[in-house]
Protein backbone atom coordinates (compact mmCIF):
# COMPACT_ATOMS: atom_id res chain seq x y z
CA UNK A 1 0.00 0.00 0.00
CA UNK A 2 2.90 2.64 0.77
CA UNK A 3 4.16 1.90 -2.57
CA UNK A 4 0.95 2.67 -4.32
CA UNK A 5 0.57 5.81 -2.06
CA UNK A 6 4.32 6.72 -3.49
CA UNK A 7 3.47 6.55 -6.98
CA UNK A 8 0.82 9.32 -6.59
CA UNK A 9 3.08 11.33 -4.92
CA UNK A 10 6.17 11.02 -7.76
CA UNK A 11 3.77 11.69 -10.37
CA UNK A 12 2.49 14.27 -8.84
CA UNK A 13 5.70 15.80 -8.58
CA UNK A 14 6.90 15.46 -11.85
CA UNK A 15 4.14 17.37 -13.54
CA UNK A 16 2.23 14.23 -14.47
CA UNK A 17 2.44 11.09 -17.48
CA UNK A 18 4.81 11.88 -20.27
CA UNK A 19 6.32 10.54 -23.56
CA UNK A 20 9.52 10.61 -23.93
CA UNK A 21 10.85 10.63 -27.37
CA UNK A 22 14.47 10.17 -27.27
CA UNK A 23 15.22 7.38 -28.48
CA UNK A 24 18.70 6.63 -26.86
CA UNK A 25 17.63 7.35 -23.61
CA UNK A 26 14.30 5.04 -23.95
CA UNK A 27 16.47 1.77 -25.27
CA UNK A 28 14.40 1.41 -28.34
CA UNK A 29 17.10 0.65 -30.55
CA UNK A 30 18.70 -2.06 -27.57
CA UNK A 31 14.70 -3.62 -27.82
CA UNK A 32 14.95 -4.11 -32.12
CA UNK A 33 18.62 -5.15 -31.59
CA UNK A 34 17.58 -7.63 -29.26
CA UNK A 35 14.91 -8.87 -31.18
CA UNK A 36 16.82 -8.88 -34.52
CA UNK A 37 19.19 -10.94 -32.88
CA UNK A 38 16.80 -13.31 -31.24
CA UNK A 39 15.12 -13.81 -35.00
CA UNK A 40 18.46 -14.27 -36.39
CA UNK A 41 19.86 -16.87 -34.37
CA UNK A 42 16.22 -18.38 -33.09
CA UNK A 43 14.70 -18.60 -36.79
CA UNK A 44 15.97 -22.29 -37.02
CA UNK A 45 15.11 -23.80 -33.77
CA UNK A 46 12.25 -21.89 -34.23
CA UNK A 47 11.56 -22.92 -37.55
CA UNK A 48 12.36 -26.27 -36.87
CA UNK A 49 9.69 -26.10 -33.83
CA UNK A 50 6.98 -24.96 -36.09
CA UNK A 51 7.53 -27.03 -38.86
CA UNK A 52 7.15 -30.01 -36.70
CA UNK A 53 4.35 -27.92 -35.17
CA UNK A 54 2.72 -27.86 -39.17
CA UNK A 55 3.69 -31.70 -39.71
CA UNK A 56 1.47 -32.67 -36.81
CA UNK A 57 -0.95 -30.43 -37.50
CA UNK A 58 -1.09 -31.48 -40.58
CA UNK A 59 -1.46 -35.40 -39.50
CA UNK A 60 -3.81 -34.73 -37.04
CA UNK A 61 -6.08 -33.21 -39.98
CA UNK A 62 -5.24 -35.94 -42.21
CA UNK A 63 -5.63 -38.50 -39.35
CA UNK A 64 -9.23 -37.06 -38.79
CA UNK A 65 -10.30 -36.59 -42.48
CA UNK A 66 -9.12 -40.28 -42.51
CA UNK A 67 -10.77 -41.13 -39.28
CA UNK A 68 -14.33 -38.92 -41.21
CA UNK A 69 -14.02 -41.23 -44.26
CA UNK A 70 -13.71 -44.55 -42.26
CA UNK A 71 -16.83 -43.77 -40.36
CA UNK A 72 -19.00 -42.44 -43.51
CA UNK A 73 -18.23 -45.71 -45.11
CA UNK A 74 -19.14 -47.38 -41.65
CA UNK A 75 -22.17 -45.36 -41.92
CA UNK A 76 -23.32 -46.30 -45.52
CA UNK A 77 -22.67 -50.18 -44.73
CA UNK A 78 -24.56 -49.73 -42.15
CA UNK A 79 -27.48 -48.46 -43.90
CA UNK A 80 -26.64 -50.77 -46.44
CA UNK A 81 -27.10 -53.70 -43.66
CA UNK A 82 -30.15 -51.83 -42.17
CA UNK A 83 -32.50 -51.73 -45.55
CA UNK A 84 -31.12 -55.35 -45.94
CA UNK A 85 -32.50 -56.20 -42.61
CA UNK A 86 -36.03 -54.38 -43.21
CA UNK A 87 -36.35 -56.15 -46.64
CA UNK A 88 -36.04 -59.73 -44.29
CA UNK A 89 -38.09 -58.45 -41.81
CA UNK A 90 -40.98 -57.45 -44.21
CA UNK A 91 -40.29 -61.18 -46.26
CA UNK A 92 -40.40 -62.69 -42.57
CA UNK A 93 -43.73 -60.59 -41.62
CA UNK A 94 -45.28 -61.82 -44.83
CA UNK A 95 -44.04 -65.50 -44.27
CA UNK A 96 -45.61 -65.61 -40.74
CA UNK A 97 -49.05 -64.09 -41.95
CA UNK A 98 -48.83 -65.96 -44.82
CA UNK A 99 -48.29 -69.34 -42.57
CA UNK A 100 -50.96 -67.49 -40.15
CA UNK A 101 -53.14 -67.70 -42.88
CA UNK A 102 -52.77 -71.52 -44.06
CA UNK A 103 -52.82 -72.73 -40.51
CA UNK A 104 -56.16 -71.02 -39.74
CA UNK A 105 -57.53 -72.30 -43.03
CA UNK A 106 -56.42 -75.84 -41.67
CA UNK A 107 -57.59 -75.19 -38.34
CA UNK A 108 -60.74 -74.21 -40.48
CA UNK A 109 -60.85 -77.29 -42.72
CA UNK A 110 -60.54 -79.45 -40.05
CA UNK A 111 -62.91 -78.33 -37.43
CA UNK A 112 -65.49 -78.47 -40.50
CA UNK A 113 -64.66 -82.55 -40.75
CA UNK A 114 -65.15 -82.63 -37.14
CA UNK A 115 -68.54 -80.66 -37.28
CA UNK A 116 -69.27 -83.09 -39.76
CA UNK A 117 -68.60 -86.21 -38.26
CA UNK A 118 -70.18 -85.29 -34.72
CA UNK A 119 -73.35 -84.74 -36.89
CA UNK A 120 -73.36 -87.98 -38.65
CA UNK A 121 -72.70 -89.99 -35.23
CA UNK A 122 -75.68 -87.63 -33.94
CA UNK A 123 -77.84 -88.29 -37.52
CA UNK A 124 -76.90 -92.32 -36.57
CA UNK A 125 -77.51 -92.09 -33.10
CA UNK A 126 -80.96 -90.64 -33.79
CA UNK A 127 -81.96 -93.07 -36.10
CA UNK A 128 -80.76 -95.97 -33.89
CA UNK A 129 -82.66 -94.23 -31.41
CA UNK A 130 -85.47 -93.88 -33.75
CA UNK A 131 -85.68 -97.53 -34.83
CA UNK A 132 -85.76 -98.32 -31.49
CA UNK A 133 -88.71 -96.33 -30.44
CA UNK A 134 -90.64 -97.46 -33.56
CA UNK A 135 -90.28 -101.56 -32.35
CA UNK A 136 -90.87 -100.35 -28.85
CA UNK A 137 -94.27 -98.68 -30.24
CA UNK A 138 -94.35 -101.55 -32.45
CA UNK A 139 -94.06 -104.24 -29.31
CA UNK A 140 -96.45 -102.18 -27.40
CA UNK A 141 -99.28 -102.05 -29.99
CA UNK A 142 -99.13 -105.98 -30.29
CA UNK A 143 -99.20 -105.86 -27.05
CA UNK A 144 -102.33 -104.48 -27.07
CA UNK A 145 -103.89 -105.98 -29.84
CA UNK A 146 -103.14 -109.13 -28.00
CA UNK A 147 -105.05 -108.48 -24.89
CA UNK A 148 -107.98 -106.97 -26.60
CA UNK A 149 -107.84 -110.19 -28.40
CA UNK A 150 -107.45 -112.41 -25.33
CA UNK A 151 -110.12 -110.48 -24.30
CA UNK A 152 -112.33 -110.33 -26.86
CA UNK A 153 -111.79 -114.16 -27.32
CA UNK A 154 -112.73 -114.56 -24.10
CA UNK A 155 -115.97 -113.01 -24.50
CA UNK A 156 -116.36 -115.40 -27.54
CA UNK A 157 -115.28 -118.31 -26.31
CA UNK A 158 -116.52 -119.18 -23.30
CA UNK A 159 -114.66 -122.28 -22.30
CA UNK A 160 -111.13 -122.05 -21.28
CA UNK A 161 -109.61 -124.51 -23.15
CA UNK A 162 -110.70 -123.28 -26.49
CA UNK A 163 -109.95 -119.80 -25.92
CA UNK A 164 -106.71 -121.22 -24.63
CA UNK A 165 -105.62 -122.66 -28.05
CA UNK A 166 -107.01 -120.27 -30.46
CA UNK A 167 -104.48 -117.78 -27.96
CA UNK A 168 -101.64 -119.60 -28.50
CA UNK A 169 -102.48 -120.27 -32.27
CA UNK A 170 -102.64 -116.32 -32.63
CA UNK A 171 -99.61 -115.90 -30.61
CA UNK A 172 -97.70 -118.43 -32.58
CA UNK A 173 -99.15 -116.64 -35.97
CA UNK A 174 -98.08 -113.40 -34.76
CA UNK A 175 -94.53 -114.27 -33.60
CA UNK A 176 -93.44 -115.44 -36.64
CA UNK A 177 -94.60 -111.98 -38.48
CA UNK A 178 -92.95 -110.20 -36.03
CA UNK A 179 -89.50 -111.70 -36.51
Amino acid sequence: MENFSQIFTLLAENEGIGLNLDILETGVINIVALVAILVYTGRDFLGSILEERKTNIVKGVQDAEDRLNEAERRLSEAQKQLSQAQVVISEIKNETIATKRILLKSDADQSKKDLATRFSRALSTFRTKERQIFLEVKQQIILLVLKRSVVQAQQTFGTQERATSLISETINKLEGDLL
